[in-house]
């Protein structure tokens, strides 16, 4: 069971909250890639997918990428809203009034008679 947690991590890529960053802030993203020697990188890290936060070997390599499912697959995800808390309130009924309205709002409206 260790092996396998180890693969997991090893292979493991940058968040969607991570990337949304890069895509942002381009300072963001300099400062992830600073943090990675450039001899260690495929390709000396001249061609990366910040999208997919992957670096290739050439040029080619990083264009067939491009058209592929994965790559096509993340875009779409990240088109996507993000998730909040306040959304996950609203979709189970929180914080929101339903259509109804306060008690007290209810007597006031009525007209007297």
């Amino acid at each position: 069971m260790g092996a396998t947690r180890r693969l997991k991590t090893k292979r493991r890529t940058r968040d969607y909250d991570q990337i949304r960053q890069d895509l942002t802030s381009r300072k963001h993203l300099q400062d992830f890639q600073d943090t990675k020697d450039a001899e260690d990188l495929p390709g000396l890290g001249q061609h990366y997918c910040v999208e997919c936060a992957k670096w290739f070997e050439t040029e080619h390599n990083l264009v067939a990428h491009r058209k592929g499912k994965n790559h096509k697959r993340r875009l779409r995800i990240l088109k996507e809203d993000v998730h909040t808390h306040k959304t996950a309130e609203q979709a189970v009924g929180l914080g929101v009034d339903n259509g109804k309205r306060d008690q007290t709002l209810m007597d006031t409206d009525e007209p007297e008679a």
